[in-house]
C-alpha cells in the first residue's frame, strides 16, 4: 500500500508529486496479490506471522476458499463514554486496542478499507485486539481526535489495555508488510517512545524487532507524540547511522525516511549547499540497484522519487542524470509489474512524471522539463488500464483520483476531467473529485467554472466536519478568484458558520483549523482596498457570538470561537482546544 495520509488542509487533488498543496499519495494493496510477492527481511517476530495468521485464516474461511470471511467487528466511537467502554473491554480481555481514524471521502482510507481491512488475514488477526473505528464525521469525533492526538486521515494506533500508546502503524506500506508490523506491535515489550529513547542511549541493546518497529513507525502521523517534528529528520538520520549493519532493509528505510523528513522541512533545491548529503546519495543509489531493498521500501521508492532526487542532486549535473536515470528505470519496472497493486503502480507512474519534470536551472530556479511523447502515451495507457481493471467502489475512490492526477501532471487536463466526471456518477463521495475538477478549471484560467465546481463540492459534501472543511475551501476560493463579490463571500462564510449550529463539539481539531484558516483569509480580504471592515465582518462576528454563547463559559472551545474574525492583536491565543 503506497500511501500518504490526507492532511486537514485540502485544496488540491492527491499526490505529493507535482505542484500540489495537499500531500496524498495512493495507498493500495491487492487481496489477489500472489502470496510470495513480498521480499522482506526476516526478523523473528515478523516471520512468525506466516505461522500465526495462516492457520487462523484457514480455520476462519476454510482451506482453499477464496470467499471473504466476515468483516472486522469494529467498535464505533462517538463519545468519551464509548472510549471508556472500549478500553474497559480491552482490559477485561487483556488485549491491545487498535484505533483507526478515517473519513468516508478520504482516498487512502477507502483503499485501506477495500484492501487491508477486507483481507482474511487481517480479519483473523483482529481477534487479537479490540478494533475501534473513529470516523471524522461522527458526532463528537473531532473532540476525540484531540484526545487521541490524531489529525491526518488515516491514522492507525495500537494501545495497551491501560491506554498507553504502543505504536502508530504505517498505512502506506504493502499489506503483508503492514500485517508483519502489526504483529510486531502486538508483541512489543515496550512502546515505540521507549524504544526510541533506548536507541539513542544504548542502540546495541535493541534487537531486530525493535529496530524494525522504529523503521516502520508512522512518523508522518506521529503528531509529536514520540518526537518533535523539528527533530524528525536529524533523529531518523542518526538512527540510520547506528542501525546494525546486518539489518540492511531496516537501515535503508530509516535513511529514506530521514530524507523524506528533510524534504518536508527544508526548501529545495538544496544539494548545492548540502555537500554532507553526498554519502546519502550513494546510499540511495545502492537501494535503487537492489531489488530486495526496492521492494522493502516500495512506498518510499514509488512516492518520493522527485523530492529525494531534487534534494540530493543539483540540476545540470552528472549526479542528477545518474540518479534520475536509475530511479526512472526502477519506476518503469514497478509500473509494469502486474504483481503489484493498482495503487502501487499508479503511485510509481505519478512519481515517474514528477521525476521527468525535474528540469534544468533557469534564471533563479529549476524550470520544469517537458514530457516526451513516449511518456505521455505511457500515462494514457496506464490510467486507462487502471480505470478498466479496478472494480471495487472503495478502491476506485483512491485509484481514480490518482489516475486523474497522473493525467493532469502530464498536461492532459481534458482527459483527467473526463475520467473524473464519469466517476461522479459512481463515487460514494463525488465531492472529493469535484475539488480536482475545480483545480483544473482554475489552472486553465476558467474562473467561473472553477467556482462552480467548488460550490457544487460544498453543496454535495456529507458529514459535519467535511461540510465545514469543504465550505471553508469554497470561501477561500471565492476570496482568491472573485474578491470583489462581497455578497457571495459573506453569504458563503455565514453558511459555513451555520454548519456549526447545534454541534456541541464544533470547535475541535479539524473544524477548528478549517475555521481558523477561513477567518484569517476573511480578515486579510476585508483589509484590502476597498476596505470592507466591519461592514462585512460585523454580521459574521454577530453569528460567531451566538455560537460562542451556546458553549459553557469554561469550555476550552471558547478560545477558538472568540478568536474567529477578531481584530489583529485582540487575541494571541491559538486554538488547540485540547482539554487538560
Amino acid at each position: 500500500m503506497s500511501a500518504r495520509t490526507v492532511p486537514d488542509l485540502l485544496f488540491r487533488p492527491p499526490f505529493r508529486a507535482g505542484p500540489w498543496i495537499v500531500v496524498i499519495a495512493l495507498l493500495a494493496s491487492a487481496c489477489s496479490r500472489p502470496q510470495g510477492d513480498a521480499n522482506t527481511e526476516a526478523p523473528s517476530v515478523a516471520t512468525a506471522i506466516e505461522q500465526a495468521v495462516t492457520p487462523a485464516v484457514a480455520a476462519a474461511i476454510g482451506a482453499g476458499s477464496t470467499h471473504p470471511s466476515p468483516g472486522v467487528r469494529w467498535n464505533r466511537l462517538h463519545s468519551e463514554a464509548d472510549v471508556t467502554s472500549a478500553f474497559a473491554e480491552a482490559r477485561e480481555k487483556n488485549l491491545p486496542l487498535f484505533a483507526y481514524w478515517g473519513a468516508a471521502w478520504c482516498p487512502p482510507c477507502n483503499q485501506v478499507k477495500a484492501t487491508l481491512f477486507a483481507r482474511p488475514d487481517f480479519i483473523a488477526l483482529s481477534q487479537r485486539f479490540v478494533p475501534v473505528y473513529l470516523d471524522g464525521d461522527l458526532p463528537g469525533a473531532q473532540k476525540l481526535a484531540a484526545r487521541f492526538k490524531v489529525r491526518g486521515y488515516p491514522t492507525m494506533i495500537l494501545f495497551r489495555p491501560d491506554g498507553t500508546e504502543l505504536t502508530r502503524l504505517p498505512g502506506e506500506v504493502d499489506a503483508r508488510k503492514y500485517l508483519q508490523v502489526l504483529e510486531l506491535g502486538l508483541q512489543a515489550p515496550q512502546p515505540v517512545k521507549q524504544l526510541l529513547a533506548q536507541a539513542r542511549s544504548a542502540p546495541m541493546q535493541l534487537d531486530a524487532d525493535a529496530w524494525r518497529l522504529l523503521a516502520y513507525y508512522a512518523w508522518d502521523t506521529d503528531e509529536q507524540q514520540v518526537l518533535p517534528a523539528a527533530q524528525r529528520a536529524t533523529t531518523l538520520a542518526r538512527l540510520a547511522r547506528t542501525c546494525p549493519a546486518d539489518q540492511a532493509a531496516t537501515c535503508s528505510r530509516l535513511l529514506l525516511k530521514s530524507l523524506v523528513a528533510r524534504t518536508d522541512a527544508a526548501p529545495r533545491p538544496m544539494a548545492r549547499r548540502a555537500p554532507d548529503l553526498a554519502a546519502s546519495r550513494d546510499e540511495v543509489l545502492a537501494v535503487l540497484a537492489d531489488e530486495h531493498l526496492v521492494r522493502e521500501n516500495l512506498d518510499l521508492v514509488t512516492g518520493y522519487a522527485g523530492e529525494i532526487t531534487q534534494l540530493l542532486t543539483a540540476a545540470d549535473t552528472p549526479e542528477r542524470e545518474r540518479m534520475s536515470a536509475l530511479w526512472a528505470a526502477t519506476l518503469d519496472r514497478l509500473t509494469a509489474d502486474a504483481r503489484l497493486s493498482q495503487g502501487d503502480r499508479m503511485t510509481a507512474l505519478v512519481s515517474r512524471i514528477a521525476l521527468a519534470r525535474l528540469g534544468r536551472t533557469g534564471s533563479s530556479a529549476e524550470q520544469p522539463a517537458a514530457l516526451s511523447s513516449v511518456l505521455i502515451e505511457h500515462v494514457q495507457r496506464e490510467t486507462a488500464r487502471a480505470d478498466r481493471e479496478v472494480s471495487d467502489d472503495d478502491e476506485r475512490q483512491s485509484v481514480i483520483p490518482g489516475a486523474a492526477e497522473a493525467l493532469a501532471q502530464a498536461g492532459l487536463l481534458d482527459e483527467a476531467d473526463r475520467l473524473l466526471e464519469a466517476e461522479l456518477k459512481r463515487s460514494h463521495s463525488p465531492y472529493y473529485a469535484m475539488l480536482s475538477l475545480a483545480a483544473h478549471a482554475k489552472q486553465r484560467g476558467h474562473t467561473s467554472a472553477a467556482l462552480g465546481w467548488y460550490e457544487r463540492a460544498y453543496a454535495a459534501a456529507q458529514g459535519p466536519a467535511t461540510r465545514v472543511q469543504w465550505g471553508a475551501i469554497y470561501v477561500g476560493a471565492l476570496i482568491e478568484l472573485s474578491p470583489d463579490d462581497s455578497a457571495r463571500i459573506t453569504d458563503a462564510a455565514r453558511r459555513v458558520l451555520g454548519e456549526l449550529q447545534g454541534q456541541p463539539d464544533a470547535f475541535y481539531e479539524r473544524n477548528a483549523r478549517s475555521l481558523e484558516r477561513m477567518s484569517g483569509k476573511l480578515l486579510d480580504w476585508s483589509r484590502r482596498p476597498p476596505v470592507r471592515g466591519a461592514a462585512v465582518l460585523g454580521p459574521l462576528r454577530a453569528q460567531r457570538d451566538t455560537l460562542c454563547a451556546a458553549l459553557p463559559p469554561a469550555d476550552p472551545q471558547q478560545v477558538t470561537c472568540r478568536a474567529l474574525f477578531a481584530a489583529p492583536g485582540a487575541s494571541k491565543a491559538r486554538s488547540r482546544t485540547v482539554p487538560a
